[in-house]
C-alpha cells in the first residue's frame, strides 16, 4: 500500500501537537467527504466568517449557500500526509472561519457517530487505515 502524496497548501499546515481526540479526527476526515452539492449549509454569518475567501470556498444555488465540493470532499479540506508517521491527514484550510454546522460536530458526538456509521463501509474503502465506525467490521467481507 502506497501513501497519498502530501498536498501543499500553505494556508493548511500541519497542525501543532494535539490530543488524542483530535488526532483522530485528523485521521479521519468522514464528516468533510461527500458527492452531495448541498452537503454543507453556509449562512449569511458563515459567508461573512469566510471574508474574502467565500467565493472561493462556497457558493450559491439558488438562494442558498453550500460550501464548494470537489473530489468528492470539502474545497477547504487538504488532504495532507504527516511527515513523521505517513498517516494521511485532513486538514480544514479554514478551521478558525469554518461554517456553524461544521464547528457543531463533535468528535463522538452522536452525529459524528452517524456519520461513521452512515459512510462507514464506503469510507474504509476511500480512507485506508481509517478505523472503522463502532460496530463495524474492520474489512469488508
Amino acid at each position: 500500500m502506497h501513501s497519498p502524496p502530501a498536498v501543499s497548501n500553505p494556508s493548511a499546515s500541519l497542525p501543532a501537537p494535539v490530543d488524542a481526540d483530535s488526532a483522530a479526527c485528523l485521521r479521519c476526515g468522514v464528516c468533510c467527504h461527500s458527492t452531495l452539492e448541498t452537503y454543507v449549509r453556509v449562512t449569511g454569518d458563515d459567508w461573512a466568517r469566510l471574508g474574502a475567501d467565500a467565493q472561493r470556498y462556497a457558493h450559491f444555488i439558488g438562494h442558498r449557500a453550500y460550501l464548494r465540493m470537489q473530489d468528492g470532499h470539502c474545497a477547504a479540506l487538504a488532504q495532507q500526509t504527516d511527515p513523521a508517521t505517513g498517516a494521511r491527514l485532513h486538514v480544514c484550510s479554514i478551521y478558525s472561519r469554518r461554517p456553524q454546522v461544521c464547528r457543531d460536530l463533535a468528535r463522538g458526538s452522536p452525529a459524528c457517530e452517524a456519520e461513521l456509521l452512515r459512510k462507514g463501509p464506503a469510507s474504509s474503502a476511500a480512507h485506508p487505515g481509517l478505523p472503522p465506525a463502532p460496530g463495524l467490521p474492520l474489512s469488508a467481507p
